[in-house]
């Protein structure tokens, strides 16, 4: 199984009970993907480096996910369909990343 990172940028402005459906979604999708949840850092709203639409910060979530084949395509392509997320991000980790150089 591969390990993968899905960071996602939600709507700003959700309460807490939408953010709570979005992270239920978020997992089914990784599910329905072939895949499981390892690790989720739930950073909250922080200022984004640009505007994106109207908003200028935006709800933070980053997912750790392990997926064997492909899924890339199929998590972000459903993720993208939710009204509340504004950007997704889908990023196969690299063992390499991970060492120090001496």
């Amino acid at each position: 199984m591969n390990q993968y990172d899905l960071n996602l940028i939600l709507n700003p402005n959700i309460s807490a009970e939408q953010v709570q459906i979005e992270k239920d979604y978020i997992e089914g999708a990784v599910r329905n993907a072939g895949g499981e949840v390892s690790n989720l850092d739930d950073l909250g709203n922080r200022r984004l480096a640009y505007q994106v639409g109207k908003d200028r910060e935006g709800y933070y979530l980053m997912y750790t996910i392990k997926s064997g084949g492909n899924p890339e395509k199929e998590i972000a392509t459903n993720l993208r369909l939710r009204d509340n997320v504004r950007r997704v991000l889908v990023v196969k980790d690299r063992p390499e990343w991970k060492t120090k150089k001496a």
